[in-house]
């Protein structure tokens, strides 16, 4: 199986620190997000390859994977305009393959092992279109809330929207099937957001994981503060 991880995001909410460092290389417990990635997907040995999409201080992002063990079995792909969640899956489909391929948005932090989301999955097969990661957060209204049914199926989706029903998340760490890239091929046009236009019309042909270890979206100073604290794996001395 191959493994997108989505690098490109400007960090607008991080600034200052990323104004001079991109996003997936904010420094937790002494190490780039984006090792922290790396490490979990290269565990599985399932996954064989990682494509990494980079914008803003690509160069910075070359270099840290250049130093890194699996640097062979990792591609970099640069965007000179971002392309949105779906977008950048749909421009890269032919290094996707045919079969299941694993996506994240890089700048979430979890203990998670692939396992937990690729097992279900594959299980699941020919039943759903993907699975995704879901954790229960404290701040519901600022992420997308899921409604499920019996099967543990998205039956609602409710993107940051106020005073949504429950408070299990989508983790924007998911397994699709080629289907899902189809389906964003269908909308003709280069730049395609997953929450909005492709998680909606796959309903309920979307299964959901839930895991109850750390789980934190670094979007903000506090929440890289929080992560930086509570991380399982971090060293205080490097924090």
């Amino acid at each position: 199986m191959r493994a997108l991880l989505l690098a490109a995001g400007l960090g607008t909410r991080l600034r200052p620190l990323t104004e001079t460092v991109p996003k997936c290389l904010v420094p937790i417990a002494g190490r780039p997000l984006l090792t922290h990635w790396l490490d979990t997907l290269f565990a599985d040995p399932r996954i064989e390859r990682v494509l990494i999409n980079t914008h803003h201080l690509a160069n910075e992002v070359t270099n840290v994977v250049a130093s890194l063990p699996w640097r062979h079995r990792i591609d970099l792909v640069h965007e000179p305009s971002l392309l949105g969640t779906g977008g950048t899956v749909l421009a890269n489909r032919a290094w996707l393959g045919e079969g299941p391929v694993f996506v994240a948005h890089a700048d979430n932090l979890t203990d998670a092992p692939v396992s937990h989301i690729i097992d279900p999955h594959l299980a699941a097969r020919g039943s759903v279109a993907m699975t995704m990661l879901a954790f229960r957060t404290p701040t519901p209204s600022t992420c997308g809330i899921l409604e499920l049914d019996a099967r543990a199926c998205v039956v609602g989706f409710h993107e940051k929207v106020a005073n949504p029903p429950g408070n299990l998340a989508n983790g924007a760490v998911y397994v699709f099937e080629p289907e899902v890239v189809e389906r964003i091929a269908a909308i003709g046009r280069p730049v395609v957001d997953l929450s909005t236009e492709i998680i909606p019309a796959l309903l309920p042909r979307i299964l959901a994981v839930e895991y109850g270890g750390f789980f934190m979206d670094i979007g903000t100073n506090e929440a890289l503060a929080w992560a930086r604290t509570h991380f399982p794996g971090r060293d205080r001395s490097r924090a």
